[in-house]
């Protein structure tokens, strides 16, 4: 088996879609500094180059006014036990364009895998980007990621990024995502990750709601057992008329992990608006109870709270 065919099938173990073989569907395929497969389509341009060792930079246009039809498909990851993977991330969504990418990052056998992604993200006039990128790091816990976006959304432009974790080993997560967004623009970003034994999730999400009506959503669900630690640090400013958003940072805790949140709400001017919610604490009694009247035990039970938080 070669190494584009093993790429593929660590990325329909982790739960991604048999697309490859698909001509109407883009993609592309990195293993560490090796770019295995590319495919792009009418309206949208990719490009990848391996930089550096260890290193690539990929860009993605979505030229005006063209709506990509199927989900954009990516699958970066690292198969050896021990690796290193820096990706240079360009996107560019240009005036009233639209995609929505999927990514899927694997690193099945990490033990000391270390994977980087520094992100320049624009969304033109009226461009809508939704980002949902989904990570399987194996049961070893040996994996590091460390990721920056700095995030530009246009007048009347959307963004979506959601990530998840949840089955596996978390390692160690340090994400850090900044937005600017303009008049009547909109920004979500959702998080939804399990850690666990000595797990480290850390994450900054800020958004700064520029333009008149803007609107923004911070919205962050982690789930923690055994020694696993997790601070999660949300910004949301407002600084135009109209402009409204909410902050809402829910982490559910077992054993003798340690979670932290720190939602932060700035509002600059009268007629701006921003709320912000945060809970910490174990699974909900009274849903404990009912479930174990059903026939769980409390840990089937609390299992199933958990995932029905993080699979909202």
């Amino acid at each position: 088996m070669n190494d584009y065919e093993m790429m593929v099938d660590a990325y329909k173990d982790a739960g991604g879609d048999d697309i490859f073989s698909d001509s109407e569907v883009a993609h592309v395929v990195l293993e560490q500094d090796r770019i295995l497969g590319m495919h792009a389509i009418e309206g949208l341009e990719v490009e990848a180059d391996k930089v550096e060792a260890n290193k690539v930079r990929v860009k993605v246009t979505v030229r005006e006014g063209y709506k990509i039809k199927n989900p954009v498909h990516m699958c970066f990851g690292v198969l050896p036990k021990e690796g290193k993977q820096i990706i240079d991330m360009n996107v560019d969504i240009q005036k009233d364009a639209q995609v929505e990418v999927r990514a899927d990052c694997v690193f099945p056998n990490a033990v000391k895998v270390q994977h980087i992604m520094d992100a320049v993200i624009n969304i033109g006039e009226g461009g809508s980007y939704i980002y949902k990128e989904h990570h399987f790091h194996g049961d070893n816990g040996g994996v590091e990621v460390i990721a920056k976006s700095d995030i530009n959304v246009e007048a009347y432009g959307k963004l979506v990024t959601k990530f998840d974790l949840l089955k596996g080993r978390v390692g160690k997560i340090d994400f850090d995502y900044e937005a600017e967004i303009a008049e009547h623009g909109t920004v979500e970003m959702l998080a939804r990750i399990s850690g666990q034994k000595d797990d480290l999730v850390k994450i900054r999400e800020a958004a700064h709601l520029n333009g008149e009506s803007a609107r923004g959503i911070l919205d962050s669900k982690i789930a923690l057992k055994d020694q696993a630690e997790a601070e999660i640090y949300n910004e949301l400013t407002a600084d135009a008329a109209d402009a409204m958003g909410h902050v809402d940072c829910t982490e559910i805790i077992k054993d003798q992990a340690v979670a932290r949140a720190i939602p932060i709400v700035d509002v600059r001017h009268p007629e701006a608006k921003v709320t912000h919610e945060a809970a910490i604490g174990s699974v909900d009694s009274t849903q404990l109870q009912t479930l174990m009247a059903h026939g769980l035990d409390e840990e089937e039970a609390s299992d199933v709270i958990i995932q029905g938080l993080l699979n909202d």
